[in-house]
C-alpha cells in the first residue's frame, strides 16, 4: 500500500469509529435527561458556562472508546486532561456542545468529534441526539447529512439568511456591539442557538449563510471547520488546541464580509 493509501485508510478507520461513538455518547447523554436530579450542574467560569455530570461521563465514555481503538492518538477535550499520543492523530472532542440549551431542554446540543493529523483537521462529526442528525466531514471526500452530500450555496452574501454569531459572555461587549450594528446596518440578521458546533453544520448544510464566534475553544469548532471545508466553504479559527480564539465561516463572500465586520469596533 502506499503511503497515501496508508494514511486513507487510517482517515478511513478513524471517521468511521468518530461516528459510531458520536451516537453512542449522543444517547448516553440523552439518558441522563430523563433523570434531570442526576444531571448536577456546576458552574465553570460564569453562570452560562456549566458543567453537568452528563458531560463527564459522556467524555469518559468517549475517551475510553477511542484509546482502546487507537491507543496512540492523542485527545483533547472539553472536561478533562489533554493526553498526547505518538501516531500524529489527535481527536477533539465536546461530549455536549451547548450544555445550557441540554439542560434547559432545548433540542439545539450536539457531540463534537474532530480529528487533527499534523494541525489539520481531517474528519469533522457533529451529531445532535434531539434532531437526529449526523453530520460528517472528511477530507478529499466530501460532507454528509445523515448521508446526503452538503454543498454550500456559492451565491448567498449576509443578506440572504441569517448569519450564525457564537458570542458568549467572555466577548467583549463593544466588539459585540460593533458587529452586530454593522451586520444590521448591511441587511443581515443574527441567529443564534447555544452550539456553535451545531451553527457550524447549518452553514454547511445551508441553513445558515454564515458564523462568526469572537472567542470559541478548538473542541466546539474544529469538527464544524473539517465540514464546512468538506462542503466547499471557508473556515478560518484563529485560536489553536491550547488557546480559544475568534471563527469565521460561510462561502467565498461572506467569510470575507464576516472578517470585515468583525474587524471593527464601536467607541465606548
Amino acid at each position: 500500500m502506499t503511503t497515501k493509501g496508508k494514511k486513507a485508510a487510517e482517515i478511513d478507520a478513524r471517521r468511521a469509529l468518530a461516528e459510531r461513538v458520536a451516537k453512542v455518547a449522543g444517547a448516553k447523554a440523552k439518558g441522563f435527561l430523563s433523570k434531570p436530579h442526576r444531571l448536577e450542574a456546576a458552574e465553570k467560569s460564569s453562570s452560562q458556562d456549566l458543567v453537568s455530570i452528563a458531560d463527564k461521563a459522556t467524555e469518559a465514555y468517549l475517551r475510553r472508546a477511542i484509546l482502546k481503538h487507537f491507543p496512540h492518538d492523542g485527545i483533547v477535550g472539553e472536561e478533562a486532561t489533554a493526553t498526547e499520543g505518538t501516531s500524529g492523530y489527535v481527536w477533539v472532542i465536546d461530549p455536549i456542545d451547548g450544555t445550557m440549551a441540554f439542560l434547559v431542554g432545548q433540542p439545539n446540543w450536539s457531540v463534537s468529534i474532530a480529528v487533527m493529523h499534523r494541525s489539520e483537521p481531517v474528519i469533522g462529526v457533529i451529531y445532535a441526539p434531539a434532531l437526529r442528525e449526523l453530520y460528517v466531514g472528511q477530507t478529499e471526500r466530501g460532507a454528509w447529512l445523515n448521508g446526503q452530500p452538503l454543498v454550500i450555496n456559492r451565491n448567498w452574501t449576509i443578506r440572504s439568511t441569517t448569519i450564525g454569531y457564537g458570542g458568549t459572555e467572555r466577548a467583549d461587549p463593544l466588539e459585540v456591539g460593533a458587529f452586530v450594528t454593522r451586520l444590521y446596518q448591511e441587511g443581515g440578521v443574527l441567529f443564534r442557538v447555544g452550539s456553535g458546533a451545531l451553527m457550524l453544520a447549518y452553514v454547511a448544510a445551508n441553513r445558515l449563510a454564515g458564523y462568526y464566534d469572537p472567542i470559541l475553544y478548538c473542541w466546539d469548532c474544529l469538527a464544524g471547520v473539517a465540514l464546512i471545508r468538506e462542503a466547499g466553504g471557508l473556515a478560518e479559527f484563529a485560536g489553536d488546541l491550547t488557546k480559544p480564539g475568534p471563527i469565521w465561516a460561510g462561502n467565498q463572500t461572506v467569510f470575507a464580509d464576516l472578517k470585515r465586520l468583525s474587524s471593527n469596533r464601536l467607541q465606548a
